[in-house]
């Protein structure tokens, strides 16, 4: 098809999907292909880019006073064909070889429109970016032609196949499918998407390939049935096609022979939106695809335009072989005449050329879902703009050397690429065009959906939409609520090699298999894991434990010996009634005070280790409770002490019962002058004084404090007290052993005595006890954990102080109370009862 014009447009179109080339021979003039089967669809965009041409033409305020011209040719589909399309519309020389007529010659091209086919595309922009000829392609996709080094002259109103491949991952996303079957066509369309594919989906970790397969051209029985034999036996049921609608009619012819339904089919553009595979035969196994397809447009008057088409209005094509007239023929079931040799005689007949389109059922007017269409008026008008921005230079402004303006009449290709770069329109049906640096433009695609009717026909609806903005970058918009999904649940359907692993758990990764598959182990304590898929469990803080679950942190149970507890109560309770007990007695003694039991061996020590008992009672209780700083350092400072008190008194008391012994011997008289009051509470202030001295010394080197203990157990936190220096700790024990084994060795020694200072054998008696409790709680406390420790010192302490007590004054209470006859100077001299 051509149209004289002062600029012309040249266009590649698929008007017939099969052409036959003649056998090539040395010895008779070679014959051009012919092409057959003709496509409706490819006509009807080859037709809207006559109206886009003719539409700037009577358009005053675009391009005014110059006419653009085009002419278009079908490349049967055939890279040969086109290829050399290409060079005859670029070279001037306008060789007819798709049909068998001959055309008046035309100026060169400024510019084409087309291919549609990524792989012609991929030939012909090779060469024509050579000499810098733009073209423009409206269904080329690969992503490959975005590379400008390689292609510096090609552009595209389509968005590329790396937007389409991003778009599809973003569905999966969308619907959680990480398991998917990926199938393309054996050509540079197919394996750049699968290589594109393969890479963003590793790179966005949204999923994992169970399969890959690439579907051969041709019908090749035993490859397709292996490939749905694969698709069969997968576990994904998510399957992603990027192919030709020829390899899709020949896989599907395999898929209902074995009856692979279930699966969820995803579309790219090149098949979204073929009506051939749209027939109640597939929809039991089509239906519910989601389909990636190219942005519908609006074109007003472009039906008005195609319902005028007439055949008388192309002389220079009216030999019958024009594509017009091939239309007409295919639509009316009509031929032109001179018909066919035995047309007529089989009941054909003549077309008139007036023949009324509305009156059949034809594609060409349906313009309900301009998609490929829209991008052709689009490309048009890009060429049309760049066109025209260039001739509104200015001379002395212009971009090219020596600030020159390009010239009708001179006019290179080279200088439209260079207005074509930066074009920037918006069409009437409000979108914006404009090209990247890569000459691809502006992405947006639309996602369409099979709708299966109840009464068996076929709606491609729309459900939504993916593109790219410059504030927002790429949107993905579904109306789930629309969706058609051809299964059973009417949901989407699951498409995973592993089921999630739920918080608490973690992803392990299986050894040789893709990294969606993979097993959940449950996170070890102390770890959690808070999301799904999570790659590794996270340790909780120090304070906290992981829940049963492992899905969270609790603050860890808190251990230490309490009042609130029965330990801490029997122990409370304990030194409570060894305190009453040492008041009780204390009652007693000064009751009794003036009887000679409590008078003999110095009363005023007894009083004094009275009070000193109560205080080891007493001490015992700051070993119960949360430890906190003034506890810890005032539990081992008051135990020391006291204890150090209760000794020394016992120890004056033991010297004392010896003094007297040895004084009550010829010449040991003077003995007892340095036992005398004074001395005897001179002799306790400073051994006590010694002992305070030790515990301040630690306190202020090496003061205890609390301390949050985790080593027992992992999940609980143990408040103790630590000792700060071990070895203040055992100065403090030893200087409390050594008055303890002093004040045994002496009452020891003293045990024989005659019976009127028998107070000897109650205070070896007490210190027999006292050691051996003290001995044994060394191995205890150590061995202890935790609260048991506190525990048995308490005990060791409670232990001491109840055998101190019994030993030294259950006796004397008993005489005092139940056998006060006993109570006598004479029963305590021997001389009595």
């Amino acid at each position: 098809m051509h149209k004289a014009g002062d600029v012309v447009l040249g266009g590649l179109f698929e008007i017939h999907f099969f052409s036959v080339f003649p056998d090539l021979s040395f010895t008779s003039e070679p014959q051009p292909p012919t092409c057959h089967s003709f496509d409706t669809p490819g006509f009807r965009r080859a037709q809207t880019m006559a109206f886009a041409i003719d539409e700037i033409n009577r358009n005053s305020n675009l391009l005014s006073n110059v006419t653009l011209g085009y002419s278009l040719y079908d490349n049967c589909v055939k890279l040969a064909i086109g290829f050399r399309a290409a060079l005859s519309l670029v070279s001037g020389q306008e060789e007819q070889f798709v049909l068998e007529e001959t055309c008046v010659g035309a100026p060169p091209v400024l510019g084409i429109v087309g291919d549609s086919s990524s792989t012609h595309s991929i030939a012909i922009s090779t060469v024509l970016g050579l000499y810098r000829v733009p073209m423009v392609s409206y269904f080329a996709t690969c992503s490959c032609l975005s590379d400008r080094p390689k292609f510096p002259s090609f552009f595209r109103t389509i968005p590329s196949d790396a937007f389409q491949v991003r778009a599809m991952i973003q569905i999966l996303k969308h619907f959680g499918w990480t398991w998917a079957g990926l199938l393309v066509s054996d050509d540079d369309y197919g394996l750049h998407a699968a290589r594109s594919f393969q890479s963003d989906l590793a790179q966005s970790g949204g999923g994992c390939l169970a399969y890959f397969e690439i579907l051969p051209w041709g019908k090749d029985p035993s490859e397709f049935k292996r490939i749905v034999d694969v698709m069969k036996k997968s576990t994904a049921r998510v399957v992603i096609v990027f192919a030709h609608e020829s390899l899709m009619i020949n896989l599907m012819e395999e898929v209902v022979r074995q009856n692979v339904t279930g699966l969820q089919w995803i579309a790219s553009e090149a098949w979204t939106a073929v009506p051939v595979l749209q027939t109640p035969q597939l929809m039991p196994y089509l239906g519910g695809t989601l389909g990636i397809a190219i942005r519908r447009g609006e074109i007003p008057g472009l039906r008005e335009f195609l319902r005028q088409i007439r055949p008388d209005q192309h002389h220079n094509n009216s030999n019958g072989n024009s594509m017009v007239n091939q239309f007409w023929e295919h639509t009316f079931q009509c031929r032109f005449a001179p018909p066919p040799a035995g047309w007529m005689e089989a009941g054909g007949t003549l077309c008139t050329g007036q023949e009324d389109l509305e009156e059949v059922e034809t594609e060409l007017l349906d313009i309900s879902d301009l998609r490929p269409e829209y991008n052709v008026y689009k490309a048009v008008y890009a060429l049309a703009y760049a066109l025209d921005d260039m001739l509104q230079c200015e001379p002395g402004r212009g971009p090219f050397s020596e600030h020159s303006c390009g010239n009708l009449k001179r006019l290179e290709p080279w200088q439209l690429v260079y207005y074509l770069e930066k074009v920037n329109f918006t069409t009437p049906f409000g979108d914006q065009v404009a090209f990247d640096k890569n000459g691809d433009a502006l992405p947006i695609y639309d996602i369409m959906n099979w709708l299966w009717l109840p009464d068996g026909r076929t709606e491609v609806q729309n459900v939504g939409e993916v593109k790219r903005s410059a504030f927002k970058g790429e949107e993905l918009t579904i109306e789930e609520n629309k969706i058609f999904w051809n299964h059973e649940s009417k949901k989407p359907p699951r498409s995973v090699c592993s089921e999630s692993c739920p918080p608490g758990t973690r992803i392990a990764r299986k050894k040789g298999e893709p990294e969606c598959c993979f097993d959940c182990i449950p996170c070890s304590e102390g770890k959690i894991s808070n999301k799904t898929d999570s790659t590794e469990c996270t340790s909780c803080p120090e304070d906290f434990w992981s829940s049963p679950q492992r899905d969270h942190c609790v603050l860890k149970k808190t251990e230490f010996l309490s009042y609130h507890e029965p330990l801490g109560i029997c122990l409370t309770a304990a030194s409570l009634l060894g305190t009453c007990i040492c008041a009780v007695v204390l009652g007693i003694f000064i009751y009794h005070r003036k009887t000679p039991i409590v008078r003999a061996n110095n009363s005023e020590l007894s009083f004094q280790l009275l009070l000193s008992l109560k205080l080891c009672f007493l001490c015992s209780l700051l070993f119960i409770g949360r430890p906190m700083l003034w506890t810890c350092q005032l539990r081992h400072a008051a135990f020391g002490i006291s204890f150090v008190l209760c000794v020394s008194c016992i120890l004056v008391k033991t010297m004392v019962v010896l003094a007297v012994f040895k004084a009550s011997k010829p010449g040991g008289g003077a003995s007892l002058k340095w036992f005398g009051a004074v001395q005897q509470r001179g002799t306790v202030i400073v051994l006590t004084s010694i002992q305070a001295a030790i515990c301040t010394v630690w306190i202020i080197s090496a003061s205890p404090a609390p301390h949050k203990n985790t080593q027992y157990q992992d999940d609980k936190i143990v408040y103790e007290c630590v000792v700060g220096s071990t070895v203040g700790f055992a100065v403090l024990l030893g200087y409390i052993g050594s008055l303890a084994i002093l004040s045994c060795l002496i009452a020891f020694i003293a045990r024989n005595l005659p019976d009127s200072f028998n107070e000897a054998k109650l205070i070896t008696f007490s210190m027999l006890i006292f050691c051996a409790v003290w001995v044994a709680f060394v191995p205890a406390y150590i061995s202890s954990p935790g609260k048991y420790a506190d525990a048995v010192e308490v005990f060791a302490i409670l232990a001491s102080s109840f055998g101190l007590l019994l030993s030294l004054f259950g006796p004397k209470c008993y005489i005092i109370l139940l056998r006060p006859e006993r109570n006598t100077k004479k029963a305590i001299m021997g001389r009595g009862i």
